[in-house]
């Protein structure tokens, strides 16, 4: 969770681009109701239950701009969230539609699949997918799948390790030592592992100045 790989520039970029307005769009279940690919767009996916919501609210200090559910895998939109203003370089943020549910995991699989394929296709403006992981279970079957289908449509991941708090001190290091082994095996996968607890308010900073950097005009 050091912060030592981003300047003061790039932590206050993140810090600024986070604590402006954010607020929300729209959801989108289609390519042709998307918004103009006007500005840079970062994308957050993940397992259902993997406190995506969570974090998307602690990163923008606002505790329900992103909904949680006590069930997972509910949304099936694409939600956007505008960051910045006109003049400060705005961006989007997106919230992609979680998978891999266990009641519904086929089903729900396919549907996320197709949407995302289709949303990968059509977004010349996607800088990243930040690619949301369980740090008390470590990369998943489906997980992979995923980052195979991201590696095939060469689009630009990196993996957030969430609930850190969850593991114990020791635990910390192993699993994220483990993560970057398994993430090596994937071309576009970025190799920079953040490691976050929405909960304890760890790595945000990180997380936010990477978001800045990726969104730099």
């Amino acid at each position: 969770m050091s912060e030592d790989l981003y300047d003061k520039d790039d932590l206050e970029r993140g810090r600024l681009l986070f604590a402006g307005p954010v607020t929300f769009v729209m959801g989108a279940v289609s390519l042709e109701t998307l918004p103009a690919a006007d500005r840079p767009e970062v994308a957050f996916a993940g397992r259902s239950n993997v406190g995506k919501s969570s974090l998307v609210n602690a990163l923008t200090g606002r505790k329900t701009l992103a909904r949680t559910s006590n069930t997972p895998g509910r949304t099936q939109e694409l939600n956007y969230f505008e960051m910045g203003s006109e003049t400060d370089q705005p961006a989007y943020l997106v919230d992609l539609p979680g998978y891999g549910y266990a009641k519904i995991e086929r089903k729900r699989v396919q549907a996320w699949t197709r949407l995302v394929k289709t949303y990968l296709r059509g977004r010349p403006n996607l800088r990243r997918i930040m690619l949301l992981i369980d740090s008390r279970h470590g990369l998943k079957e489906n997980d992979r799948e995923i980052m195979t289908m991201l590696d095939e449509a060469a689009v630009n991941y990196q993996l957030v390790l969430t609930k850190l708090d969850k593991l114990k001190v020791a635990e910390r290091d192993k699993m994220l030592n483990k993560t970057k082994m398994d993430a090596a095996k994937f071309i576009a996968c970025h190799p920079t592992i953040l490691a976050t607890s929405s909960e304890k308010a760890w790595g945000l900073a990180e997380v936010r100045a990477e978001i800045g950097q990726t969104t730099r005009f």
